[in-house]
């Protein structure tokens, strides 16, 4: 354990980033965060000094100089547009802004560990897939687009520069599902639409990590500085079948095409978001094994995947009570499953082929 360093974090306009980088200010090994983004963060930042800067950009170099940075968190690779706007501006952010960071790290004599939250979609989701993906492994479908190929380049960067700079320590936390009663991602709008459209024959396996868990391993990977690629997720796997059934939700099993005709309608009214990757993950889900996160990062997760997800779903409003005839609605002009059986809203947790 290193003491005494400053630590720059990005992605704090972003909850999970504000909220970790004021987190890891409060120890007391740590002499100061800075914070970087594109836009200041609406939250409180405690003892975080922020920095508006744009990591896509060069000038991310001259902050890390002046602030005497050892230590970078890099948390601005996003799943959805979001305040960025469009995908075009995600992808650069995400992969340009990427290798701006670090191109900057590696002209930095100070710094001497990198920590990147990376995301256990880089290892994809078909039906080629093996039960668990080990650290090792690649995808069996390679992404062609969107936030999985964004996270694939990245990780690619981010080897490379562990080559280039074999005496900084190179952390990267490939990070299950994160969920929580303050996350707003993709998989978190789906779980709260009030009526839940699901792949008709499928049952996918489903893997949590709880956002404070996410906070945790964070600041274990800055004090601990052990290097390496670390699967991150809670204990245990859980089907969609049972997430609806402990959420005590109706859902409206689909067959494939009709969910992502479904997706495209969802995301034009910004309910949600059902990327081709996220109805991959609801096709098929993932596994990952998290054998070297406790053996080698040293790292236990508080929450199991089934504890992450009941407190999620403990913070759930009730759904609206014409949101089934809305949804049923919607369905209706969907292409039906077959010339005699047109898509119907089943209750929680029933079997959907």
């Amino acid at each position: 354990m290193v003491a005494g360093r400053t630590v720059l974090v990005t992605g704090v306009s972003r909850d999970l980033g504000r909220t970790f980088a004021r987190t890891l200010a409060s120890d007391p090994t740590v002499d100061r965060v800075i914070g970087v983004d594109v836009i200041p963060p609406r939250g409180d930042l405690g003892d975080v000094r922020f920095v508006r800067a744009d990591i896509r950009n060069p000038v991310i170099a001259k902050v890390i100089a002046r602030e005497d940075v050892d230590t970078v968190v890099h948390m601005s690779v996003i799943a959805t547009p979001g305040s960025a706007g469009a995908r075009g501006t995600m992808k650069e952010l995400n992969v340009i802004g990427t290798m701006q960071l670090l191109a900057a790290c590696q002209k930095s004599e100070q710094v001497r560990q990198l920590v990147v939250k990376s995301s256990t979609i880089a290892y994809g989701a078909s039906s080629r897939d093996p039960a668990m993906f080990t650290e090792d492994m690649e995808p069996r479908r390679p992404a062609r687009s969107g936030y999985s190929k964004d996270v694939i380049e990245v990780e690619r960067y981010v080897r490379g520069f562990a080559r280039r700079r074999p005496d900084v320590t190179v952390t990267l936390l490939r990070c299950a599902n994160v969920i929580g009663p303050r996350v707003v991602s993709p998989l978190t709008s789906y779980f709260r639409m009030p009526v839940i459209p699901t792949v008709l024959g499928f049952d996918p396996r489903l893997q949590f990590l709880h956002e404070s868990d996410l906070h945790r391993v964070l600041r274990h990977a800055v004090l601990e500085d052990k290097g390496g690629t670390f699967n991150i997720a809670g204990d245990g796997l859980m089907v969609l079948s049972q997430a609806l059934r402990r959420m005590g939700r109706s859902n409206l099993p689909l067959p494939g095409f009709a969910f992502g005709g479904l997706g495209s309608a969802l995301k034009s009214a910004r309910v949600a978001d059902l990327s081709p990757e996220l109805v991959a993950f609801l096709t098929y889900g993932r596994g990952v094994d998290t054998t070297r996160m406790r053996e080698e990062l040293g790292f236990e997760p508080d929450y199991t995947t089934v504890e992450a997800f009941a407190e999620f779903v403990s913070t759930l409003p009730p759904p609206p009570r014409r949101a089934e005839k809305a949804l049923a609605a919607v369905a209706e002009q969907l292409p039906p499953v077959d010339e005699d059986r047109p898509a119907q809203l089943s209750p929680a947790g029933g079997r959907h082929g």
